[in-house]
């Protein structure tokens, strides 16, 4: 490489360092408040590397039924909005891309940019007046509203990019417009669908006023960003503790997502390797 070559990859590698440093000492930062005692949280000047490590806090935040339960209830909103939403988004997209309905597109894209905040009040009324409010089920319908327009919408775009042609063949070959869509579509789609998930699973679980209105601050339904909140607000836990749930919660969030990405990686790479070999 030339010497402008060089400087280019370390002047782009400096400037991602820049960018990334600040969450990447938040998360560092995070993960030594979980280690520490309370006495030393409390130290002058900060102690980034404590002397006594204190596992404990991780043992009351896992010995704490309520954690467990702010998790489960996370994980049930969070796939069953996902899922739902991907149940109704992809057929959707993909008839909305084959009819060239650009109408219903533009409504699409209208209901994609409208802010989620102004679906919070009808729904919340009619959650109330259906005596939904306090369980998990506005929660979910709520993420479904605000889901499956952006599902809608990136399947429009990924079906109008796929090429007619082999659809064209199946149906000659007698496939029924459902068959094409289930034998050819879905298997070129599960890249697609994985991203969708991923982007749509971190959206739903980041969310804090629906779940926070709609359950009334109530621990037994309450999900992990409200319990945050009620930590912070010296509900449970100590800082410490607080930081303790916050690592955990981001270690299998972390992990579920990497699981994701090195599954469709491979597939994408057996996939590629099968075609080449073709």
């Amino acid at each position: 490489m030339s010497l402008r070559q060089t400087l280019g990859k370390i002047g782009l590698w400096f400037a991602v360092f820049v960018i990334v440093s600040p969450a990447i000492l938040f998360f560092l930062w995070m993960a030594s408040l979980s280690l520490k005692f309370e006495v030393d949280n409390a130290a002058y000047p900060p102690v980034f590397f404590p002397e006594r490590i204190a596992w404990k806090n991780y043992a009351d935040v896992l010995a704490s039924n309520r954690f467990l339960t702010y998790f489960v209830n996370s994980l049930i909103v969070t796939g069953s909005a996902t899922g739902l939403a991907m149940l109704v988004g992809v057929p959707a997209g993909y008839g909305i891309a084959r009819m060239a309905a650009h109408k219903s597109a533009i409504v699409i894209l209208i209901a994609r940019i409208t802010p989620g905040l102004s679906y919070l009040i009808p729904l919340f009324l009619l959650f109330q007046w259906l005596g939904l409010l306090g369980t998990l089920v506005p929660q979910i319908i709520i993420h479904l509203v605000v889901t499956v327009p952006i599902v809608i919408w990136i399947m429009i775009g990924y079906f109008e990019t796929t090429p007619l042609e082999l659809e064209e063949a199946a149906l000659i070959d007698g496939a029924t417009r459902w068959q094409v869509f289930r034998h050819v579509e879905l298997p070129l789609l599960k890249p697609v669908i994985a991203i969708a998930v991923i982007l749509r699973s971190m959206e739903a679980l980041k969310i804090f006023d629906y779940p926070m209105l709609l359950t009334q601050g109530g621990p037994g339904n309450a999900t992990e960003t409200v319990a945050v909140y009620l930590w912070r607000m010296g509900w449970e836990f100590a800082r410490v503790s607080h930081a303790a749930a916050m690592s955990l919660i981001l270690l299998v969030v972390v992990s579920v997502y990497v699981f994701i990405a090195i599954h469709v990686l491979r597939r994408e790479r057996r996939r590629l390797a099968a075609e080449g070999l073709a």
